[in-house]
């Protein structure tokens, strides 16, 4: 099974620090219901296995897009060649921090909110080989996810002496559920020639979230669709580490977003390049036979990203 845990996204959005005057505010920041709107759609990243949006940087500090940090990790694994079920699991997390201007006319201040996005996605897949040696494979898989939305306003307890409306209930109070169905198409390679070995994954998802329970300030959909290409090279150093030889590993992932995703962040390509070493644990324990390190660099349009990804194969 394959694991992956990485790693972090960071934008800077810096306003005015000025007092607040005592008369009834107004808001002169981005519309509160199109960032609600927007949440939902970044839910669309989390829900996705997907290595390139696990690592994520937006460097244009001038850009008035709002904070963003995003982590990702999951696998997935075919059980046996003799019975190759296939299933993955992956869970994400995202904290969105737009920023809000609350103005009386004359001065103006920051309200900064905090919406987090937590989901969790399984899926169930099965291998049909397209080759006598089973090293080529089309993989349906049907995917289900189910997410939340909260929003924390503890940061604006200044506003409570206020009528307050939809848009302020939704900062303060507002969080939002949504479940996902949809499936993936894989195609992938993964020939062996001991003791080398590369796979390489093609892959198209479509995951529709549509959201329940949520609070009346807003309701809404997303469609989590995107195609992903992903490589990895394996290969001996010539160092033993635990009585085994030490491999390096070279990795290689692109995604294309083409749903609600796409250009919500000001990209809808992300390209991620990485390598790290391996290795085989066999020797000294039975729990799993091979840690992988792996340092890994994305980039896209305006954004960039650094990540350390561990992984376990069983």
């Amino acid at each position: 099974m394959l694991g992956r845990i990485a790693a972090f996204t960071l934008i800077q959005w810096l306003v005015a620090d000025q007092a607040l005057a005592q008369n009834t505010p107004t808001f002169t920041g981005p519309d509160v219901q199109r960032r609600a709107n927007q949440v939902l759609a970044l839910l669309s990243f989390t829900v996705t296995p997907d290595l390139s949006a696990s690592t994520l940087g937006i460097r244009n500090s001038g850009s008035g897009n709002p904070s963003l940090n995003m982590t990702q990790f999951g696998g997935g694994f075919t059980l046996n060649p003799n019975f190759p079920l296939y299933l993955e699991g992956a869970l994400g997390a995202s904290r969105y921090d737009p920023t809000f201007v609350v103005s009386d006319g004359q001065q103006q201040r920051a309200l900064p909110t905090r919406w987090t996005n937590v989901a969790a996605t399984g899926g169930i897949g099965w291998d049909f080989p397209l080759n006598e040696k089973k090293d080529l494979v089309i993989r349906p898989i049907f995917n289900f996810s189910l997410g939340q939305v909260l929003s924390d306003a503890s940061a604006a307890q200044f506003l409570l002496n206020h009528k307050t409306d939809k848009n302020i209930d939704f900062i303060q109070n507002g969080s939002l559920s949504a479940y996902g169905l949809g499936g993936s198409l894989m195609i992938g390679w993964y020939p062996r020639q001991e003791p080398y070995e590369f796979d390489l994954e093609l892959r198209y998802t479509d995951i529709y979230l549509q959201s329940f329970g949520s609070s009346s300030a807003v309701r809404g959909s997303a469609n989590a669709e995107s195609t992903n290409l992903y490589a990895r090279w394996r290969a001996p150093t010539g160092l033993l580490v635990l009585h085994r030889p030490l491999r390096y590993v070279l990795e290689l992932s692109h995604s294309t977003y083409l749903g609600s995703q796409a250009n919500i962040l000001g990209f809808n390509q992300l390209t991620s390049v990485g390598a790290g070493l391996e290795i085989d644990t066999g020797a000294v324990t039975k729990l799993f036979s091979r840690l992988r390190m792996v340092a890994r660099y994305a980039f896209g349009k305006d954004v960039t990203g650094v990540s350390l990804g561990l992984a376990l194969s069983f």
